[in-house]
């Protein structure tokens, strides 16, 4: 009877720190997710106050992106699967340019944010986009230049398609 007890106790023992430690799990999960609700919207609020004090008349896509095509195009819109030709200007919320240029690549190795913005003009075409950074670099950041979740603005000219 003795050995039943006090497997009994080491039991219950046992039980108090394995719901102990689900609850701790639990409310870690819950934190974190508000965590991460809060500065995405954070990064909305932010990207639309850029907008607004920049005269972007922006359309909010469903991803969270927010664009204003001030030249549509007259030519082929692009597909993630076709290689492009821009001539662009990125810049964070700041102000600060991080980059500028004329490139070619294929649209499907450019960031996510691009992938869906730029099909959305035809070749000759230009706009504004504000991107959040879970559609850019996110957590990571890029480099020196662009810090770890930074929504990014850009202003690009599609040149070509290809």
């Amino acid at each position: 009877m003795t050995i039943f007890t006090q497997n009994s106790s080491k039991m219950k023992v046992f039980s108090s720190i394995l719901g102990f430690f689900a609850l701790f799990l639990s409310i870690l999960a819950i934190s974190s997710c508000s965590k991460s609700s809060d500065s995405t919207a954070n990064e909305k609020d932010q990207m639309i106050t850029y907008a607004k004090a920049n005269s972007i008349n922006y359309t909010e896509d469903a991803s969270g992106i927010l664009y204003e095509i001030t030249n549509p195009g007259t030519g082929v819109k692009p597909s993630v699967t076709n290689t492009i030709t821009v001539t662009y200007k990125g810049k964070l919320l700041n102000g600060t340019q991080f980059d500028a240029g004329t490139i070619t690549y294929p649209l499907s190795s450019l960031i996510q944010g691009w992938q869906i913005a730029v099909p959305k003009m035809a070749v000759g075409g230009s706009m504004k986009v504000l991107i959040p950074s879970k559609l850019g670099y996110g957590s990571q950041g890029a480099g020196s230049s662009i810090p770890p979740n930074s929504p990014l603005y850009f202003e690009i000219t599609l040149n070509a398609v290809r």
